[in-house]
């Protein structure tokens, strides 16, 4: 009897010290998932100052939603997820305390869409947000919530790609459609559009706008298109490599900016939603003297960053030719996208290297062990918004030299359209010696060339070749039919124009 006490005294004893196990480790729990414990390692004040004017704590019900809520996995969907998570975002942030400068981190960045859905969780926002057709919501937000319930699987939707401010505030973000004209600032309104007499650099202004550009002159020359084989981090659509002469022409030394696009937009916005095939006919008619531009978009497609100097973004391939064919027909001048070999071109200034100026992608973007002591942006951060040395946004073109032909952000900031098809053989195609060559004639993606803020030293080469990728660009687009003017998900795309030399300018 005596020995069967101290079993029952152990079991008992055992379950005793899981009961208080259970009750402490439930408690920690409960006090390591608070606002308050979050803050004691994630210490970014700004983050905790916008988050108490987002509509997450200004909620009408008056309910606060804390960190834990938005940045971890209902628990529901899976224990172990759920405490691995937890475990690893908790040692992320005890790390960041320990060994960084918090005046040093980009606080900004952590606001953008693509870091935001790397760690706000879809199945906590659904798990809080149930009814998705609330009273008093607009005719826009029940489109846009049926394109999620229908897609988001398929499309690996997320709650955070349009709502991006609910649990932070952000300054400016709405993602309602933009109402009415745009600001393009003070400046003169100019009368006329700039005569151009001899084949040199001058400064085109719109005529009944306040918008310029200038424009650099281009010499003609030949030059090897692509890259050699022994190129650091090339691709093989890079090649073979062709021998080709460029003519004489004319090329923004930036890209477009917001205050010119807007221009453009303000003239030629379409109200309401008109069908595709309306303004594909009605830009395609010989002879015609107006544009139908864009229709407005949800939000403020600069994302926030600023406008004015920066290059507009987010803007299709297709609003872009329009925007060109409107700039012609004020102007008087004919105004296009360049072809690949003119950008490549223009890009290189002259140089053969992989930058128009020195240096190695494997120095300005290491792999390996080499990654470990960082990458020497000195050089590369003189002429590149890159991966390396960017604030996850783009900058206005003065924070930049330009490139020996006297244009700015050529590599980096924004990836930039052409006008041709792409083709990963398309340099297969070309003889050496050809005149101005062209892509296939036709294709269902373009290209894109520079890289952009996002990317890394091998993508901001010279000879480096990009697509579009249309439909992945508009994945989060409820419209139906989507848009033919923005793009709902790509930041780090824009343009910049090329002017034919006119006729009797070449005499």
């Amino acid at each position: 009897m005596k020995k069967r006490g101290i079993i029952w005294s152990i079991v008992l004893g055992g379950f005793a010290l899981a009961a208080v196990l259970v009750i402490a480790f439930a408690k920690v729990d409960t006090h390591t998932t608070t606002s308050d414990y979050c803050m004691s390692c994630h210490y970014h004040d700004e983050a905790d100052r916008l988050w108490k004017q987002s509509p997450h704590y200004l909620s009408k019900t008056g309910v606060v939603t804390d960190c834990a809520a938005c940045h971890l996995p209902p628990k529901e969907e899976g224990i172990n997820r759920y405490y691995m998570i937890k475990l690893r975002m908790g040692a992320k942030d005890l790390w960041a305390k320990t060994v960084k400068d918090k005046e040093e981190i980009d606080w900004a960045s952590k606001r953008q869409q693509d870091y935001a859905t790397r760690i706000v969780y879809n199945e906590s926002c659904v798990k809080c947000h149930q009814n998705l057709y609330p009273e008093g919501i607009s005719d826009d937000g029940v489109a846009a919530h049926l394109h999620y319930e229908e897609n988001v699987e398929k499309l690996g939707l997320n709650c955070v790609s349009c709502h991006l401010n609910a649990g932070h505030y952000i300054p400016g973000y709405t993602h309602q459609k933009l109402k009415g004209t745009v600001d393009t600032g003070p400046g003169e309104i100019y009368e006329a559009p700039t005569k151009v007499e001899q084949f040199q650099s001058f400064t085109e202004t719109v005529p009944g706008t306040n918008a310029s550009i200038h424009m650099v002159a281009i010499p003609g020359g030949e030059f090897l298109l692509g890259s050699p084989e022994d190129e650091p981090r090339r691709k093989p659509d890079e090649g073979p490599r062709k021998q080709v002469r460029i003519s004489p022409f004319f090329m923004a030394e930036t890209e477009i900016t917001w205050r010119q696009f807007w221009s453009f937009y303000n003239e030629t916005m379409s109200e309401g939603r008109t069908p595709p095939s309306v303004i594909y006919e009605l830009n395609s008619r010989p002879g015609v003297d107006a544009v139908s531009g864009p229709t407005p978009p949800f939000g403020f497609p600069d994302q926030g960053w600023g406008m004015g100097e920066r290059p507009a973004i987010t803007m299709t391939h297709y609003a872009a030719e329009t925007f060109c064919q409107w700039l012609s027909l004020k102007t008087g001048k004919t105004y296009r996208l360049p072809t690949e070999a003119e950008w490549e071109y223009a890009a290189r200034g002259g140089t053969s290297t992989p930058y128009f100026f020195e240096g190695s992608p494997k120095k300005y973007d290491p792999k390996g062990l080499r990654s470990w002591f960082g990458a020497d942006t000195t050089q590369i951060a003189r002429y590149v918004i890159y991966k390396g040395n960017s604030p996850a946004r783009t900058l206005e073109p003065s924070q930049v030299k330009p490139n020996p032909f006297g244009l700015k952000n050529m590599l980096g900031n924004v990836m930039e359209y052409c006008s041709d098809f792409y083709a990963p053989d398309a340099y297969a195609h070309i003889q050496d010696g050809a005149q101005d060559p062209k892509g296939p004639a036709e294709g269902s993606e373009y290209v894109v060339r520079g890289g952009c803020y996002a990317d890394g030293a091998a993508l901001v080469r010279c000879a480096a070749r990009d697509h579009t990728r249309h439909d992945e660009w508009l994945r989060t687009d409820p419209q139906n039919p989507k848009s033919i003017w923005w793009y709902s998900d790509i930041k780090g795309i824009g343009f910049r124009v090329v002017c034919e030399v006119p006729e009797t300018v070449k005499e």
